[in-house]
């Protein structure tokens, strides 16, 4: 592989400007097809094999039109002290309301309106009341003027005097680039001035990623709509896209400066670089694909194609890191290089000395510290992650709804109007299907009556084939609580297979459920396959088994401090949480598969080279130490900007976006600097030659993918000593120590 990744280095460099053309006209192509394609949509939402699901599909042919998709929404009116909504002086304003839904601007798009009057939706002590409003199509395809008549529904209502909030699904917009991701983006362009001394080699790997992510998003959004994709599959995407494009290319450039420091001319630097460097590249976007691919695993069409959309994005930004990277080498020059470094290798300043070897840095220091007390170090790291991990224990899953928004917006606010009027079930109402007559439907609604946890029970609707009915039942606590599901599975147990319980709180558990039954699995298949890939990287067994368990180590305690700040609200004013609650069901198993890939990322970044350095006659203790003069700045640089760019999601208003990009960034930090950069050569350390050991007769099977670079070595006629003597490093490779 390296020697094919060589030749096709050396050629994206020499023949550029074709390169170069290839990919921006690749991005002109995507960018036209996303601008031409409509608007995505919030793409459908199942879950086989549910009882909800079951439920569901029932409702759909029994009931046709009742299980629409469109989008709803709720005006809820809450009369000042003292007066009721049927007042002479309320009900007026009320019926304004509905009336100017009903004719306004958005009109063609709502299907319905129903008045609290005429479908009872008035509470018991008058207070409170509630317009139903539902549309034909889904909240992601309201137009601006629709969505601006609800939001501006109740302004003439509030002006005198009422407390008017809107909730539902119609308020929601298509997710937008908010500050803090630009923020994230800034971070990363100043680690990357800092990692290389230039601005040319800082900005050219933000420039590829971010026409890597430009291709792979355009390419979702132009096929969104065919694909029933929905437009939240683009956000993961993203993310995942735009961190690995940046890494990569960051270790695609670091090498090709040590190459050029090391005497080389710019177009064999660049084939090295890509030979060596673009293997580590390769398995590692093999690893994050796994990870994001295995998401089908779980067997929820939404997330197998967010998973399948997101490794699209990968295999684009290893593509551009394998032949746009050293295409823009070639244009960029020796500006890559700081201007010292240019000066030495252009011969402008005095040649560092014979035999001179790369200077310590704070790699180098920082593993010969970890040598020194392998021990006391692999202790300290264990014991801490799995302090941290300790709340995981208690993981609570769920759903959020409107009750997990900011107090400040008025989808809260309605939400909680609705509790204080109706009871906190009312936010949450199961949909009972029956399979059956009059007579079935009625025993059932009798049966269910007599539960403990049931605030109201509606009397059943029948369809005209009188072969179906829909009971709805109002749990008395809130959608999200131990007691409602506990509900659910009440109602389920007692009911024949003619009786299924479905509904969004429904929909929530056997969601959180699937989740849960799928984790094992999904674990068990990723980490297999995984495992697999990095024993042919490695030549090793016991090295992707410590890759393996520190993984989990820090996933485990990540996902202890998202449940100490979201679910039990330690810190959580610091990050904006302003209401605790379950953790989002998917949570878990998105964490796993996308950590996993970017941890992965890491181990083979790093480890890599102190592979290559063993391979080619130093001992485990020394190629550590080699490994971390020349990767440690790099994986630092690396973590670094991941954690920035998803640290920018923190910032959203979106409880399940800020809780997804806190989880991934406090899981980079302790998998990068806690597993990879401590853990990870401590057990080198005390492992010795052992790490390396692989059975022979299971040497003879695997095949040899030469990830160091061996077999290229051979091809180009050079010992394993490589050019700079025994110790492989080169007399010049101080100049460029990153």
């Amino acid at each position: 592989m390296a020697t094919f990744l060589y030749r096709l280095g050396r050629g994206a460099f020499r023949r550029r400007r074709f390169v170069a053309l290839v990919w921006v006209a690749l991005l002109f192509v995507a960018g036209f097809g996303a601008a031409s394609a409509s608007a995505p949509t919030s793409g459908s939402f199942s879950i086989p094999g549910t009882e909800a699901q079951k439920a569901f599909d029932l409702l759909d042919q029994r009931f046709p039109g009742m299980a629409a998709d469109g989008a709803t929404a709720r005006i809820v009116i809450k009369a000042p002290a003292g007066e009721k909504v049927d007042s002479a002086a309320v009900k007026p304003q009320v019926e304004k309301i509905v009336a100017d839904l009903k004719d306004g601007p958005g009109k063609d798009q709502i299907s319905s309106v129903a008045s609290p009057y005429e479908a009872q939706a008035v509470s018991q002590d008058g207070s409170t009341a509630y317009v139903s409003v539902k549309y034909k199509v889904s909240g992601m395809e309201l137009t601006d003027a629709t969505r601006e008549a609800l939001k501006e529904s109740g302004t003439a209502a509030k002006a005198d005097g009422l407390n008017v909030q809107i909730g539902g699904d119609a308020l929601m917009a298509a997710p937008e680039t908010g500050s803090g991701e630009i923020i994230g983006i800034a971070i990363a362009a100043i680690v990357l001035v800092i990692t290389f001394g230039s601005l040319i080699a800082a900005g050219l790997p933000l420039l590829t990623a971010l026409i890597g992510v430009g291709i792979g998003i355009s390419s979702i959004t132009a096929l969104a709509n065919v694909l029933d994709l929905g437009s939240t599959t683009s956000t993961l995407a993203m993310m995942i896209g735009l961190a690995v494009g940046i890494d990569y290319a960051l270790f695609i450039v670091s090498r090709y400066r040590a190459e050029l420091a090391e005497g080389r001319e710019r177009e064999e630097a660049a084939g090295r670089a890509a030979g060596t460097a673009g293997s580590a590249v390769v398995f590692a976007g093999l690893t994050v694909v796994i990870a994001l691919v295995g998401l089908a695993v779980v067997n929820i069409p939404m997330l197998t194609k967010m998973g399948f959309a997101a490794a699209g994005t990968v295999v684009i930004a290893v593509l551009v890191a394998l032949t746009l990277v050293p295409a823009i080498l070639g244009f960029a020059g020796g500006k890559v290089l700081p201007a010292g470094a240019k000066s030495k290798l252009f011969g402008k300043g005095k040649p560092a000395a014979e035999g001179a070897g790369p200077k310590p840095n704070g790699g180098t220091r920082w593993a010969r510290f970890i040598l020194r007390r392998p021990v006391m170090v692999l202790l300290a790291g264990v014991i801490g992650l799995g302090i941290i991990a300790i709340p995981a224990s208690k993981l609570e899953m769920g759903l959020p709804d409107d009750g997990a928004q900011p107090v400040s917006t008025t989808q809260r606010q309605a939400y909680d109007l609705l509790s204080e009027g109706f009871g906190p079930g009312f936010n949450g109402p199961l949909m009972v299907v029956v399979d059956g007559d009059k007579a079935l439907a009625d025993k059932t609604a009798d049966r269910i009556k007599g539960l403990e946890g049931v605030a109201a029970v509606m009397p059943p609707t029948q369809n005209e084939a009188k072969d179906a009915a829909v009971i709805t039942v109002v749990p008395k606590d809130r959608p999200s609580s131990a007691a409602t599901e506990d509900l659910v599975h009440e109602i389920r147990e007692g009911s024949g297979n003619d009786v299924l319980v479905t509904g969004a709180t429904a929909m929530n558990i056997d969601f959180s459920q699937k989740m849960n039954d799928a984790l094992l699995p999904y674990l068990a298949l990723v980490v297999g396959l995984a495992f697999l890939l990095l024993m042919l990287v490695f030549r090793s067994i016991l090295v992707p088994l410590k890759a393996a368990l520190g993984f989990l180590l820090s996933v485990v305690a990540a996902l202890g401090a998202v449940v100490a700040v979201f679910q039990w609200g330690w810190l959580g004013s610091l990050f904006g949480v302003e209401q605790t609650g379950p953790i989002m069901s998917m949570m878990p198993i998105f964490m796993v598969g996308v950590v996993f890939g970017l941890a992965m990322d890491y181990e083979v970044f790093l480890v890599t080279r102190m592979r290559e350095a063993y391979v080619h006659g130093e001992r485990p203790g020394q190629a550590v130490v080699t490994g971390f003069q020349y990767s440690a700045r790099v994986v630092v640089a690396a973590a670094v900007i991941m954690i920035a760019v998803f640290s920018g999601f923190i910032g959203a208003s979106e409880q399940m976006v800020k809780m997804i990009g806190f989880g991934l960034a406090v899981a980079v930090f302790f998998d990068a600097f806690v597993v990879r950069m401590t853990i990870v050569p401590a057990v080198l350390a005390l492992l010795g030659h052992k790490a390396w050991w692989l059975p022979k007769w299971l040497e003879r099977i695997l095949p040899n993918v030469d990830v160091e670079g061996e077999s290229l070595r051979k091809h180009l006629g050079e010992s394993s000593d490589g050019p700079g003597g025994a110790d492989g490093h080169g007399k010049d490779r101080e100049l460029v120590n990153v």
